[in-house]
């Protein structure tokens, strides 16, 4: 499996993709974002579930953004799902099923918890996601409806699509920083929290 990064880049409303609109008001393609909208600097983020990159920024570095820069006001993270495999596009349509509030809690868990329902051995990963969805709030019955969801799945698909065209995103985490002084401005990798101050501060000008 090619491993990618997860990523944030430059903030693109959905309903102004072409092809990707859904319903109106359809809850399970609303913007994920933490942070306030007024915030100088947005990044947007391209991650998949089943990168250990990915993991690894959220244990290491995501702790100290969420502290220092979003509640502070500093900046603005956009969730953008870059699924990497079958598997893990899966998840997040679990995650996207899930009300927008508990979202960025989910999908955290399932990066902390890899090891147990993605990379284990002999274990039914759709079961492992089942019971976690559970503790999450998502019942049995909506969790099967939220994993046959074909037109969420093909909304996610059609962003990534979307993202590599047009942003060049080829790994995950990938970071795109937008403000006062920086569009666009990508960084890649499991950055530690200085680099990532860093891309923050100079998008702020």
């Amino acid at each position: 499996m090619q491993v990618l990064r997860r990523s944030l880049l430059a903030v693109v409303p959905i309903l102004a993709i072409p092809g990707l609109a859904r319903a109106v008001g359809d809850a399970s393609t609303a913007e994920r974002s933490l942070g306030s909208a007024d915030a100088p600097v947005t990044a947007t983020e391209f991650y998949s579930l089943t990168c250990p990159h990915c993991a690894a920024f959220v244990r290491e570095t995501f702790p100290r953004v969420k502290s220092e820069l979003i509640d502070t006001g500093k900046l603005r993270l956009v969730f953008w799902d870059f699924p990497l495999d079958q598997l893990a596009l899966t998840a997040v349509m679990v995650a996207r099923s899930l009300p927008a509030a508990r979202y960025e809690a989910f999908t955290a868990a399932l990066l902390a918890s890899q090891d147990r329902w993605a990379f284990a051995r002999g274990v039914n990963s759709t079961e492992e996601l089942a019971k976690m969805a559970a503790l999450a709030g998502l019942p049995r019955e909506a969790f099967n409806q939220a994993i046959a969801d074909t037109a969420l799945k093909n909304w996610i698909l059609e962003r990534q699509q979307f993202a590599q065209k047009n942003y060049g995103i080829d790994s995950t985490p990938s970071f795109v920083f937008n403000g006062p002084g920086a569009k666009n401005h990508r960084e890649s990798g499991s950055l530690g929290y200085d680099a990532f101050a860093r891309a923050v501060a100079a998008a702020a000008g």
